[in-house]
């Protein structure tokens, strides 16, 4: 599904985290890639985020997934929003919504989340952290947009949703299928629904705050450093008041954990390892039974096609001319030389073909193999 009536240049330099952008039939031949009744069914399942919001005379309400069917058929024909996390894990047209995107980097995509919302459905006034493509997908949607926000920004007391108290639209739009709105973080925004059966595609991308990235990396850190590692001072000289910290020391230590932390090797194998993590760790993908090499071996020589995991996060960090650290779900593959090129492919694309050749290349099996059996990619069976 390609892009149209969209400059990528111009959007990244214009638009991109500055301000929002509307694009009317962004699309070639816009085809809704789920049925209303099919986004209700995941819904139902144990191991997929969801939630139902509701508004009500009483305020605002929200239930979290799974949710029974009978629920979700006794629901009123107005002012709900039922909202599904990360369906392009789980539905391949889905998944192909975020192909578009790829001029943006891959370790900064999140999920597509998908809504369906009755007529006035939606989930209040709110600003979100991370940048979002809003696809309209079947029904229309009328979206507000209102001004920048940050931590200091009030919000409405509640327990489940960080809604904002006080939303002033400055720009409005009613959305139709293919429709897309660019909004970047922090800024306000209200989507509702105009008439029943509205779905929203929401292609999220995220980004690491800096406490994120602090906190875990100093425990990484913190794993390697030894005990004995202690302050030593054995040019010390004695001060006029001992009750005095004095710069010297200061400095010192400083220098100690700033030491620690400024390792620019240790820190991309780290951040590759932590960014490529699952966005759900604990939904098991692996096959049921091992891949062995000889069954890739053969799936390559009979030119099956070989797809990626699209709950899978692959990324690649160079390490030299030929040479590079592959990230594949939270393991790090140090790779050289053609199993190098190998890594680039897959992670450039979700769908290829390889060539013949990669079937007597030892290690680059050997890598295929790891990542068969931790479920991230897998050869059509041919069948």
């Amino acid at each position: 599904m390609d892009l149209q009536n969209f400059d990528i240049d111009q959007f990244l330099r214009e638009y991109w985290q500055k301000k929002p952008l509307l694009i009317r039939n962004a699309f070639r031949d816009w085809q809704n890639p789920l049925e209303p009744d099919e986004l209700a069914g995941l819904a139902c399942e144990e191991e997929i985020e969801s939630r139902l919001i509701c508004q009500t005379e009483s305020g605002w309400e929200m239930e979290q997934g799974p949710l029974a069917e009978e629920r979700l058929s006794g629901l009123h024909e107005s002012h709900w929003t039922l909202l599904v996390q990360a369906v392009d894990h789980h539905v391949p047209a889905v998944a192909d919504l975020i192909a578009p995107f790829r001029f943006i980097p891959n370790w900064r995509i999140d999920d597509v989340m998908v809504s369906l919302a009755a007529d006035q459905g939606g989930v209040g006034p709110h600003f979100d952290q991370y940048d979002v493509f809003l696809i309209q997908g079947l029904g229309r949607r009328r979206w507000q947009i209102g001004g920048h926000c940050d931590a200091d920004t009030l919000l409405l007391p509640h327990e489940d949703l960080k809604l904002l108290a006080e939303f002033e639209a400055t720009e409005e739009w009613v959305l139709e299928p293919g429709d897309m709105l660019y909004v970047p973080p922090g800024i306000a925004h209200n989507g509702v629904a105009v008439g029943s059966d509205c779905m929203t595609y929401s292609v999220g991308f995220r980004a690491p705050s800096r406490a994120d990235l602090l906190g875990h990396y100093v425990d990484d850190v913190l794993d390697g450093i030894p005990d004995d590692e202690l302050y030593r001072d054995p040019d010390l000289k004695a001060q006029a008041n001992a009750g005095e910290i004095l710069p010297e020391a200061l400095a010192g230590l400083q220098q100690m954990v700033l030491e620690s932390l400024s390792d620019p090797a240790h820190f991309a194998r780290w951040f590759g390892t932590f960014n490529s993590t699952p966005k759900y760790p604990d939904m098991d993908w692996r096959p049921e039974v091992p891949v062995t090499p000889e069954e890739l071996r053969a799936a390559i020589t009979a030119q099956l096609p070989l797809s990626r995991n699209p709950a899978s996060r692959l990324a690649f960090i160079a390490t030299g001319a030929d040479a590079l650290m592959l990230f594949a779900d939270g393991v790090c593959f140090d790779c050289i030389g053609e199993t190098a090129a190998l890594a680039k492919a897959l992670c450039a694309d979700d769908r290829l073909s390889l060539d013949v050749e990669v079937a007597g290349n030892a290690a680059a099996i050997d890598l295929l193999t790891q990542l068969s059996n931790n479920g991230c990619i897998a050869f059509d069976s041919g069948d």
